[in-house]
């Protein structure tokens, strides 16, 4: 996913402004953190790059099960994702209505063999310092076989 190309076809006139540049900045430190994540002497503080994107002390996450993440707990289940699985996003749209994203990707996770193939989406909602304070992720995938 190149993301400076992304940014570059992003109609400002449609709404997309600085907040769809910075989840698609999220996007891309994730993707980079994931793939440090198998790198020998991996850490927690190596997420540290979120962390000029997101307010920590507010930030909520729900999850596609409704289960609600504060910072610390999300940082700790990325960190067990990261270094377990494969990851792989491949950009469908992105929208910005007011202080909400709206984001939607495939997403790839693999082990082994095995991927698992979903379409995401993901609203992001940044507070008044133009943080990211909550998400809510939204998941579409086939049963598994």
């Amino acid at each position: 996913m190149n993301i400076s190309e992304i940014k570059s076809q992003l109609p400002e006139s449609v709404g997309n402004t600085e907040h769809c540049s910075r989840v698609l900045d999220y996007v891309d430190q994730f993707r980079k953190t994931v793939e440090k994540a198998k790198q020998p002497g991996f850490t927690i503080e190596d997420w540290s790059g979120f962390a000029s994107l997101v307010d920590t002390e507010n930030f909520e996450r729900v999850g596609h099960h409704c289960e609600v993440m504060r910072w610390d707990e999300y940082i700790g289940f990325v960190t067990q994702f990261a270094t377990e699985l494969k990851w792989e996003g491949t950009f469908r749209r992105v929208q910005e209505r007011g202080n909400v994203v709206y984001l939607e990707l495939t997403e790839y996770a693999s082990v082994g063999d095995h991927t698992q193939i979903a379409n995401t989406m993901t609203v992001y909602r940044f507070n008044a310092s133009g943080k990211i304070d909550h998400l809510t992720v939204y998941i579409q995938q086939a049963p598994e076989q």
